[in-house]
């Protein structure tokens, strides 16, 4: 049976912290998102980050072709049958992203007070006088003493390699500015931020568009991670234009929060979103430093007791050079995990880091260490006190079996789920052990074919802390007979065990539907 879980608020042995983590088939609970790329994308480093607990693989449009992305994924499917586990695929769009494009690629020296012209004039070459940007009304849209940052890759908080710019001047559609740092700009493409103010770009743009309806109906994307979503018009827009797409209209749409629009108008957003991202790097930008921490335990709360995920990003961007995180990042990581959030989200980390998969082994032993801790009974209890009465029937039966699961120290929950639904709901109640979420598939028609459901929501549950899914034969429905059921069940309880999660004599709770009923029993395991 699972051992107890220490807490923070009751008396640890200081001795018992240096006893060795244990090795398991689940790094943590919590989900790690790695960006593919360039120290990435060989089908080798790919089998030893899903290996090391990376579950989603995001593929970032804001930079390389689809010819560049399709070879990745490429990469990716072969290192998913080497591996065989289960990985999802998520789709970043680039949205309204200011950028400075260098194209020679030469270093870009920016010296302190001294100024630089931003210009809309693509012919110019990017210098320590001009940096031609990709957003004509630039001019338009500041003042005189409003701030600009200027880095690559977003930012990395460091003031050797981003910049801090004041505008001094506005010439026509130019843009003049005090540089306040002195930084060293490298690469071809550098991500600008005006702070606190409105773009007037779509959220969803052509480059956009034209990637999702080629290359994501193409690979039948599980997420597409909406960049700079401001208002829950940007989630409906996007939905209803993935609904046109085939398949697409399965794909779940997570919504990135990275400024003060997005911000304002957060629960509007939550409503309407699958899950959200909090997109720290921006944000950090728009945000004073002591109101960064607010927000993100605001906001990942708000996502909890919705029972949507979140994912929080920027946690440990040292390690993008470094093998070792600094202890304020390695704090953080953990801080975010008894926060409550679903997953962590590594960008250049692993896309151009030295170290990707050091960097997910990191993570994911900061993770597990955290869930030890994670006051499980608390957050229980306050989430029901937030769901309320009356309960709708498979909220309370879902939360119910939390509880039983809890009472009798089941090493696992296992749960039937044709939509993944029920097993999102049990992930809600933040259960200590891990949910065997069994997807069953179901037998769809659209009139002109059949197909089966099933790989769509087997891996969107990827993106939930403490769920893992697995596909179950498509003969056998989620609510079919007792018997077929209990074959099914034997397949579970099997996959479990040689995963090392379920041993001799546990006890194990398990959902399921029988007939029109949902129904949570308890089982305990023979030799």
């Amino acid at each position: 049976m699972q051992s107890a879980h220490l807490l923070l608020e009751e008396p640890i042995r200081m001795i018992s912290i240096l006893e060795p983590s244990k090795a398991t088939f689940f790094p943590a609970m919590t989900k790690i998102v790695g960006t593919l790329g360039p120290k990435s994308r060989s089908v080798e480093v790919i089998e030893a980050c899903l290996r090391a607990g990376m579950s989603v693989a995001r593929f970032d449009f804001s930079w390389g072709n689809n010819e560049y992305h399709q070879g990745t994924l490429e990469n990716l499917k072969k290192a998913v049958k080497g591996v065989k586990k289960l990985c999802a695929v998520m789709l970043d769009t680039v949205g309204p992203e200011l950028q400075v494009v260098n194209k020679n690629e030469t270093a870009i020296e920016l010296e302190a007070d001294a100024f630089v012209t931003l210009t809309p004039d693509s012919s110019k070459e990017a210098s320590s006088q001009v940096l031609p940007i990709n957003f004509e009304r630039l001019s338009q849209a500041v003042k005189q003493g409003d701030t600009i940052f200027l880095g690559q890759y977003l930012f990395t908080g460091s003031e050797t390699t981003s910049v801090w710019l004041e505008v001094a001047d506005i010439q026509g559609q130019d843009v003049v500015c005090l540089v306040k740092n002195t930084a060293t700009l490298a690469g071809s493409l550098f991500t600008m931020h005006v702070s606190q103010v409105h773009i007037d770009l779509p959220t969803l743009s052509d480059t956009d568009k034209h990637a999702i309806s080629m290359w994501g109906v193409k690979n039948s994307i599980d997420f597409l991670s909406l960049s700079y979503t401001r208002h829950a018009e940007d989630v409906r827009q996007a939905r209803a234009f993935l609904s046109k797409l085939g398949d697409l209209h399965q794909t779940q749409i997570f919504a990135k929060i990275e400024n003060i629009e997005g911000l304002k108008h957060f629960d509007e957003i939550l409503q309407e979103a699958d899950g959200i991202i909090l997109s720290r790097g921006n944000l950090g930008i728009d945000l004073p430093p002591e109101k960064v921490f607010l927000f993100q335990k605001a906001a990942v709360y708000k996502c909890n007791m919705a029972g949507k995920p979140s994912i929080i990003t920027r946690v440990v961007d040292s390690m993008t050079d470094n093998l070792r995180p600094t202890r304020a990042e390695a704090t953080d990581v953990a801080n975010a995990v008894l926060d409550g959030t679903d997953g962590i989200l590594l960008g250049a980390e692993t896309l151009r880091g030295l170290y990707p998969v050091e960097t997910i082994t990191t993570v994911g032993r900061i993770c597990a260490e955290a869930e030890k801790v994670y006051n499980q009974a608390v957050y229980f209890k306050k989430t029901v006190k937030y769901v309320g009465e009356p309960m709708t029937h498979l909220e309370s039966i879902a939360s119910s079996a939390v509880r039983a699961a809890i009472k009798v120290k089941a090493s696992v929950i296992v749960v039937f789920t044709s939509s993944g639904r029920a097993a999102r709901l049990i992930a809600k109640y933040r259960p200590s052990m891990p949910v065997l979420a069994v997807v069953i598939p179901r037998l769809m028609t659209n009139l002109l074919k059949w197909s089966f459901t099933g790989a769509f929501q087997a891996r969107q549950c990827l993106a939930v802390r403490g769920i893992f899914p697995m596909l179950a034969d498509p003969r056998h429905a989620a609510e079919s007979t007792s018997a077929t059921n209990e074959s099914i069940l034997k397949i579970a309880l099997d996959h479990g065990k040689a995963a090392g999660i379920i041993k001799p004599h546990d006890r194990i709770v398990v959902f399921q539907k029988v007939g029109d009923s949902s129904v949570v029993k308890i089982i305990e395991l023979e030799e």
